[in-house]
């Protein structure tokens, strides 16, 4: 029979029947399948070498074989739903082509449900996994809030486009470098998702990047004072104050663990030319291991005593089910996290004392100006210096290249030395009693 807009309608079950699908005589595979219930639908069958493959193709109604013209929602594009006869026949011509309509339809579906948020997810667990607590959260912010516009999207249909447009509008709101770091973020979550199969380009590619220049800023003596002053007692003041006293990364202070502070062996040396070996003694000191540090090597920071008198001032909390907190700073199940807010208090405190807002500076800046004048003021040498940052692969630490294999000196006597010295400097800073502050500004 020819299954028609007419002629379909007439088509009954024999006595006993509870299924059957009826075929159209002219188009292969196309089928009306028709139930003791009284539904029917159209169905299309066809193979795929020896397995037999069958699609649904909706319900059954004289307005089936209607080709019709439809406006796209809020557009003036038209679109054009093919009557099932058409719809059948196209199918049938892409069998015969070797395609597998049905198979397509299903990783359609599938790939449908990868959208940027759904795969977001997926790489946000894997990247938590393999990168300390501040890389995370900057990744995490890039994913779930700058690249909030793309949620939606299926993850392999986004264009260089997309990702072009996104990154102008995070370069006008936050500025070229975010943008240029959100783009690393995106690039790395493309390249992700082709190696689990989900995307199969990185749109990223070939979109402009922001020239950067590096950034130099070394904070005047004032400004130390009026950060130092103002920062407060509360958990941001209290990082800010330590990444002064230690020159350490944001990230190694603000998810310090309880367990990383330690009493530490500086070992004994040997007196230099006749002269008495210099006893072993013990300091107070941060231990971070390898996953915690930017370079993945662990890290001993010796605590003078202005910083270690600030973490003992510190108590230790209990989380909501009453465990102690392994974090010295923040809540959760993390350490501290709000760095922009608390910054914003903090630059409007300054600027209300100073006059004007403070020049920008970053808390990065801190670790800039601790090594600028260790090495300019307090003749600190630079290979000191750079093993008081963990820059154990500089030029200057001494151990880049093949010196890094086999010079496994910690310098950690010096850095004791050095970092005793920059905490008595800093404190003669911090301390001073300026008249007028708005005079050593100008």
């Amino acid at each position: 029979m020819k299954l028609t807009a007419k002629g379909f309608g007439t088509v009954r079950l024999r006595a006993g029947e509870k299924d059957r699908i009826f075929f159209d005589d002219d188009i292969p595979g196309f089928g009306l399948r028709v139930r003791a219930g009284g539904s029917k639908g159209w169905i299309f069958q066809y193979a795929v070498g020896d397995k037999q493959r069958r699609m649904s193709l909706g319900a059954a109604t004289p307005e089936s074989f209607k080709t019709v013209k439809e406006r796209a929602p809020g557009g003036r594009e038209h679109t054009v739903k093919l009557g099932i006869r058409e719809q059948v026949a196209h199918l049938h011509a892409r069998v015969k082509l070797g395609e597998d309509p049905a198979g397509d339809k299903t990783e359609s579906r599938k790939r449908a449900a990868d959208t940027f948020e759904a795969v977001a997810k997926k790489f946000l667990a894997a990247k938590k996994a393999a990168n300390r607590p501040g890389t995370y959260g900057e990744i995490e912010r890039h994913i779930l809030k700058h690249a909030k516009i793309l949620h939606g999207l299926q993850a392999d249909k986004i264009t260089r486009r997309d990702i072009a447009e996104l990154l102008g509008v995070v370069r006008t709101n936050s500025g070229p470098v975010a943008a240029n770091r959100v783009r690393s973020t995106l690039s790395d979550f493309f390249s992700w998702s082709m190696g689990e199969g989900i995307a199969e380009a990185n749109p990223v590619i070939g979109t402009n990047k922001t020239e950067e220049t590096s950034r130099e800023r070394v904070l005047k003596d004032f400004e130390l004072r009026l950060i130092w002053r103002h920062a407060g007692d509360d958990d941001h003041g209290t990082i800010l104050k330590l990444m002064m006293l230690t020159g350490q990364r944001a990230d190694e202070i603000a998810n310090l663990g309880r367990s990383e502070i330690a009493k530490v062996e500086v070992p004994r040396k040997r007196g230099e030319d006749g002269a008495p070996d210099l006893p072993a003694y013990e300091i107070d000191a941060i231990d971070l291991p390898g996953e915690r540090t930017k370079n993945k090597r662990p890290h001993l920071i010796p605590l003078a005593a202005a910083a270690k008198a600030l973490l003992d001032a510190k108590p230790v909390r209990a989380d909501a089910d009453g465990k102690l907190r392994e974090f010295v700073f923040g809540i959760g199940q993390r350490g501290f996290s709000g760095w922009s807010r608390c910054k914003e208090r903090l630059d409007e405190r300054i600027a209300k004392e100073l006059g004007r807002p403070l020049e920008h500076w970053r808390p990065h800046d801190l670790r800039r100006t601790m090594s600028t004048k260790l090495n300019d003021e307090l003749d600190v040498l630079p290979h000191v210096v750079e093993a008081v940052l963990n820059h154990v692969s500089s030029l200057q630490s001494g151990k880049k290249g093949v010196g890094g294999v086999y010079n496994k000196a910690l310098y950690l006597r010096e850095r004791v030395v050095a970092l005793n010295r920059w905490a008595k400097h800093l404190d003669a800073i911090t301390s001073e009693n300026v008249v007028s502050l708005r005079g050593a500004a100008s």
